[in-house]
């Protein structure tokens, strides 16, 4: 049943039960070889009439253009239109055939531009109301059926509106028939509008479901695009807390065990106390790990770090050997979240940069300053690098990414005298809380 029903939809074997069903209508409705003959007086086993001959010709040629009408549709019209001329022509009243016209008609409307559409229906309205026109005046009667001569003992005489009887003396009386007048301008014309605004209103529907297939395929792309986008922060975002959670955490926990190797042997207490801070900073680093990692966001037991950990953090880098001022000016407020962790996570890798890079015994000054619109952090130290930051390493990278993201600015490179400086402003418009 579904490949009998796939074959039906396949456009080549609708088109032909089309044809096949005009050519039946055709055969049922003009049964030329008796009704005709009996209707102009000739025998039933009488000779083939030429005029039949035409007749089935043009029929089989509407037929024809119905099964190319999809392939070639203006030239299944033209073609139609010439076999319905054809039709009337031959005296013959209008056959399903002659339905071929505004079928084609149909696949042009529904192929084709519509100024070419509305331009080939013009035509076909012109030639029907043309015709028209023509067997109105052309002095005989319209006929319905082939024009033929009848017995000699008949004595046929035909009558037109106001006019004298036709004598026809010493010869065989025949059928003053003229073509088929079947109201070219009533009929025809809406039946081929008809055709032409079933065909118009297809192929503005066809557009219309095609745009919006091609719009539910953007939106579509543009949701993975998002997807793909969000996916690829999200990565990025996680790379910088890993980053800056680790690159500090070891930092931290080298110097200490350094510092506790080299003291061990005259003060053994200052080897257990770098140990201590050694197991701290490895703590808090894991827990930092635990939260970045964890898939349902923020924990209630460990909080978004913040500046609020601001003097732990720096704690942790004293005691790793590195002096470290702090500044604070305004009145700490209530941060978005967004602004408190990178104002922190920058702190935290600009005093890594430092302990990594800069000579023994360099110290650090960190300022930050409450406005009223952003935040102004600033981390300076006054060492001398024995290894400059690597503008294209993840540190300093990572710093302008979190700036970019809030809306800021930042600045970095070398200080006024010696030493490195980062300046960030973050503002606090605009950010969620």
């Amino acid at each position: 049943m579904d490949t009998f029903v796939a074959a039906i939809r396949r456009p080549a074997i609708q088109d032909a039960g089309v044809a096949l069903v005009l050519l039946l209508g055709t055969a049922v409705l003009h049964d030329a070889d008796s009704s005709v003959r009996k209707g102009v007086g000739l025998p039933i086993d009488g000779p083939w009439p030429p005029q039949l001959t035409y007749w089935w010709l043009a029929s089989a040629i509407c037929v024809l253009t119905v099964m190319a009408r999809r392939r070639w549709p203006i030239a299944a019209l033209i073609v139609a239109c010439g076999a319905t001329v054809a039709h009337m022509a031959v005296i013959a009243g209008p056959a399903p055939a002659d339905l071929a016209v505004p079928i084609t008609l149909h696949a042009v409307a529904l192929r084709h531009r519509r100024t070419v559409s509305l331009a080939l229906l013009g035509g076909a309205v012109v030639a029907a109301c043309g015709w028209s026109v023509y067997v109105a005046f052309d002095g005989r009667v319209d006929g319905w059926v082939f024009r033929g001569s009848p017995e000699p003992e008949a004595e046929l005489v035909v009558r037109k509106p106001n006019a004298a009887t036709l004598p026809v003396p010493d010869q065989q009386p025949t059928l003053p028939l003229g073509p088929t007048d079947w109201g070219g301008i009533p009929i025809l014309t809406p039946v081929l509008v008809a055709g032409w605004a079933i065909g118009s209103s297809a192929r503005s529907r066809r557009a219309y479901l095609d745009e919006m297939t091609a719009r539910a395929r953007d939106l579509e792309r543009e949701r993975d695009q998002q997807a793909a986008l969000a996916a690829a922060a999200e990565r990025a975002r996680i790379t910088r807390e890993l980053h800056d959670v680790i690159a500090h955490g070891l930092s931290v926990i080298v110097m200490q065990a350094q510092g506790g190797t080299a003291a061990f042997p005259k003060h053994p207490q200052d080897t257990l106390a770098a140990l201590d801070t050694i197991v701290e900073t490895g703590r808090a680093s894991l827990a930092d790990l635990r939260h970045v990692l964890a898939a349902s966001g923020p924990s209630a037991t460990h909080p978004v770090p913040g500046l609020a950990r601001l003097p732990h953090l720096i704690d942790q880098v004293r005691a790793s050997g590195t002096p470290v001022h702090l500044h604070v000016d305004g009145s700490p407020e209530e941060l978005p979240t967004a602004v408190d962790l990178a104002a922190y996570r920058i702190v935290q890798e600009a005093l890594t940069n430092i302990m990594k890079h800069t000579e023994t015994g360099a110290r650090a000054r960190v300022n930050v300053t409450y406005g009223e619109r952003d935040l102004l952090v600033e981390v300076v130290d006054d060492g001398l690098a024995t290894l400059l930051p690597d503008e294209g390493g993840n540190g300093l990278r990572g710093m302008r990414e979190r700036v970019a993201v809030l809306g800021g600015t930042i600045s970095t490179g070398p200080g006024e005298r010696r030493g490195f400086a980062v300046r960030v402003r973050l503002p606090y418009t605009g950010v969620p809380a």
